[in-house]
């Protein structure tokens, strides 16, 4: 990747010059690179799946960026390239994270993250046998903490995240 300084006569240059791509970051820096090369024949379903995954995620991003100003919080934040869009399309493809579950006495305690947030965390307490015993949304505490008041003694307990982009993580302590 070039970085280049133009006068004002060439400083107008958008597209590509032979195999050479040029395109300019939302902070004025011009990129040099190369022209993305394509297969020929016909895309495997994986790719097609995956090219279907990336639609999606584009059609949520461009919704979302400007619905959700968390988005324009986080692009203003960060590096000067990112936008809300980018932000958003981000969020759309990274799942919330649980990193433990926590049982104390009359509480059940989750640390869950996120690239962006956590917007909700629910607990289901099971006995031996799978059958439910409770379940309910847990309370943000502090930072990346929910806590979920529980008196019920089951063997197995279900904790599911959610972001803002419906993504969904299932962590499971017994």
């Amino acid at each position: 990747m070039a970085i280049v300084s133009l006068n004002q006569m060439l400083d107008v240059i958008r597209g590509g010059i032979g195999k050479l791509v040029l395109r300019e970051r939302p902070d004025g820096t011009l990129i040099i690179s190369g022209a993305p090369s394509y297969r020929e024949g016909k895309a495997t379903s994986k790719q097609k799946a995956h090219r279907q995954r990336f639609k999606d995620a584009t059609r949520y991003a461009r919704w979302a960026a400007n619905v959700n100003p968390i988005y324009a919080q986080l692009a203003e934040n960060s590096d000067k390239w990112l936008s809300p869009y980018n932000v958003a399309l981000s969020d759309w493809f990274k799942a919330p994270v649980i990193h433990r579950l926590e049982r104390t006495e009359g509480c059940i305690r989750v640390e869950a993250s996120d690239n962006v947030m956590v917007t909700k965390v629910r607990v289901i307490v099971l006995d031996a046998d799978g059958t439910e015993l409770e379940r309910g949304e847990a309370i943000r505490a502090q930072e990346n903490w929910w806590e979920f008041p529980s008196h019920t003694q089951g063997k197995k307990i279900v904790a599911e995240a959610r972001d803002l982009a419906e993504n969904v993580t299932r962590f499971v302590w017994q």
